[in-house]
């Protein structure tokens, strides 16, 4: 089972560090999108996020925690704002909004989905473990969903076609991150949201397998 990676800090004040990472994210994030992780020195994190080198190996040890930070916050912003699609009923209109609030997330945090992906690659063995289970946690909320919309005959699709539908929503979800440059010419955030909600009900469960209140079967 794959632990979380825990990064070491010569500070003791809990908050400091929580606040001078969070710093560090901030700065990390906007030179990784610029440079890539591999150009981007620890110095220059450091000058981004507003203090000195010296302070910046009081709370990390090495460069790949940093990205270990920055892939890190952003499954917990996933968990702190998704953490409500769990509770979501077992409905076709529980599964809208719930595909809704994530396009929502990714639209929020572009910037952080881009390098997280582009990135984690560079992170070591143990951090990119645990880095795609909590990818995996976030499929895992969508199958979730659809295997209760199927318990409760809202959905007729087959057991092995949940997950792959699962997995189909978390990426079209990160599209938008990938492809905003072009996309947002012509479609804003709430247009894509619909459109692509759409295309995932009829494409990948079919109109003919729901069952929605006020729509028929």
């Amino acid at each position: 089972m794959e632990t979380k990676r825990q990064i070491k800090s010569s500070v003791k004040d809990e908050s400091l560090i929580e606040m001078r990472r969070e710093q560090m994210i901030r700065g990390a994030v906007k030179l990784f999108k610029e440079k890539g992780f591999h150009r981007t020195t620890t110095r220059e994190i450091a000058k981004e996020a507003g203090f000195s080198i010296g302070t910046l190996y009081e709370y990390i040890r090495t460069k790949e925690d940093v990205l270990f930070l920055v892939c890190d916050s952003i499954y917990n912003e996933v968990n702190d704002r998704l953490y409500v699609l769990a509770k979501e009923e077992g409905t076709v209109k529980g599964l809208r909004s719930a595909i809704q609030q994530y396009f929502e997330l990714i639209d929020d945090m572009s910037d952080e989905f881009v390098v997280m992906y582009q990135e984690s690659k560079s992170l070591p063995k143990d951090a990119l473990q645990y880095v795609l289970k909590k990818e995996m946690e976030m499929v895992a909320l969508f199958e979730n969903i659809l295997q209760s919309c199927v318990e409760l005959g809202e959905l007729r699709i087959n057991q092995d076609d949940i997950q792959i539908a699962a997995h189909h929503i978390v990426v079209q979800g990160q599209m938008w991150a990938f492809r905003r440059w072009a996309l947002q010419k012509n479609y804003t955030i709430e247009k894509f949201i619909e459109i692509q909600t759409e295309q995932i009900f009829k494409g990948i469960v079919g109109t003919g397998n729901i069952h929605e209140e006020g729509k028929g079967v």
